[in-house]
């Protein structure tokens, strides 16, 4: 075994043009290799504080409770579902693409009674389907995708948020996708709880959760909580709720160990919390304004250069995301070529799609620091490079031009 040698890790340079993940910052790459600080380090319980605060100004809301997990994005949803819904609560899942499902599937095995309202892959829900069901029965929740990026369509929320708090429903919401590149509005939409994670729009390697939720929320908590026995207090007394399945994922710990408390619940992931830090200072100084209006022309500029090739977008177009772009394969065209060609020749990555979608759509992100007009301009020439290698009949230099066209007059 002495004898066995391994490289260095040196991958190759990519453009990531996928739904996530996307590039990092290189500042955020530049944070991760600060020096180690111990997890109740008083520099490092301030940085944490500092996360807390700047995370409210990406979530747009006052929450208290908003922090990270030092999990995937899927395990922050996971966190928060198995929280907030305790076994035998009602839930509504409307889901109208691949993360909708997941939801269920986490909420399923939690022990909630699900029902699942299903719409047609490409389209989103009016807020009249969502009034429908809650006038039909009592709910808990409702559990609802933002952005799903498995067919690149945006749920507006507003009303949505508006009708939960009429009906006396938490609303839930999945912004994995969105966070960072498109409006969120945690307390002007009257979302009960949004998770979020890293490797999309807030551009940081995939690693952590970012989850606020307001006072309803946290009172369920309270009254799931259970301090696990090797550091509980005579002050820590059960709740009458039934515990919270989870100690890993635990929010009552988690919560205390965020809080002035600082429970020792875990050992805080060090690099990753350097990152997310960097990444919501990046956003700051940046602004919210002028990254969704970054995102929004890129996504125009993109959408110009497709439709002036001649390539279709897949879905209902009013409701696309900014920050995914869904294109119909062309027929005769398998879409793992298009996609090999394009990160064997190229160094550029798309992404292909899941269930019925599959093999019939591939999906192009802009996203975080990948969403740059470069990238655009690269990826349109590239496309049109290997569509016309497989024959596909396309309007040859039209593409980069229209992109170009709608940057020119952005800047008029």
């Amino acid at each position: 075994m002495t004898d066995m040698k391994f490289k260095e890790i040196n991958p190759s340079p990519r453009t990531l043009m996928t739904p996530g993940p996307v590039e990092a910052d290189p500042r955020v790459l530049r944070a991760m290799g600060a020096h180690i600080l111990g997890q109740f380090d008083p520099e490092f319980t301030a940085l944490m504080n500092e996360t807390m605060e700047m995370e409210r100004y990406v979530f747009q809301t006052q929450n208290k409770m908003t922090y990270l997990v030092d999990t995937t994005s899927r395990g922050g949803l996971e966190t928060v579902l198995t929280g907030a819904i305790c076994p035998g609560d009602k839930v509504l899942i409307p889901a109208f693409g691949r993360f909708g499902y997941l939801l269920a599937e986490i909420l399923e095995r939690c022990g909630a009674d699900i029902t699942l309202l299903e719409r047609e892959w490409g389209t989103v829900f009016e807020p009249e389907e969502i009034e429908e069901a809650l006038k039909k029965d009592s709910y808990k929740a409702v559990a609802f995708i933002h952005g799903e990026t498995s067919t690149s369509m945006m749920q507006p929320l507003k009303e949505i948020g508006e009708i939960c708090e009429k009906y006396g429903a938490l609303l839930i919401v999945d912004a994995v996708a969105t966070l960072g590149g498109a409006e969120v509005h945690v307390d002007d939409w009257k979302l009960s709880a949004c998770i979020s994670g890293t490797q999309k729009c807030i551009s940081a390697p995939s690693g952590s959760a970012l989850i606020t939720y307001n006072e309803q929320i946290e009172e369920i908590v309270k009254k799931r909580k259970k301090v696990e026995k090797g550091i509980r207090t005579a002050d820590d007394v059960n709740g009458s709720l039934a515990g919270i399945p989870s100690n890993y994922l635990d929010l009552a710990q988690l919560e205390d160990y965020w809080s002035p408390r600082r429970l020792n619940h875990h050992t805080e992931a060090t690099s990753m919390q350097y990152a997310v830090h960097e990444a919501l200072r990046c956003i700051m100084d940046e602004t919210l304004e002028a990254r969704w209006a970054r995102h929004s022309l890129n996504d125009k500029a993109l959408c110009a250069g497709l439709n002036a090739m001649g390539l279709s977008i897949f879905g209902d177009i009013e409701h696309k995301m900014p920050v995914v772009t869904a294109i119909n394969i062309p027929e005769g065209v398998d879409g793992k070529v298009i996609r090999g060609t394009l990160l064997n020749e190229f160094g550029i990555e798309i992404a292909t799609s899941f269930g019925p979608l599959d093999g019939k759509i591939l999906r192009i992100g802009n996203m975080g620091y990948s969403s740059q007009k470069r990238n655009i301009l690269i990826l349109l020439g590239a496309l049109e490079a290997v569509m016309l290698q497989n024959h596909v009949k396309i309007a040859t230099g039209e593409g980069v031009a229209a992109a170009m066209e709608v940057y020119k007059n952005a800047e008029k």
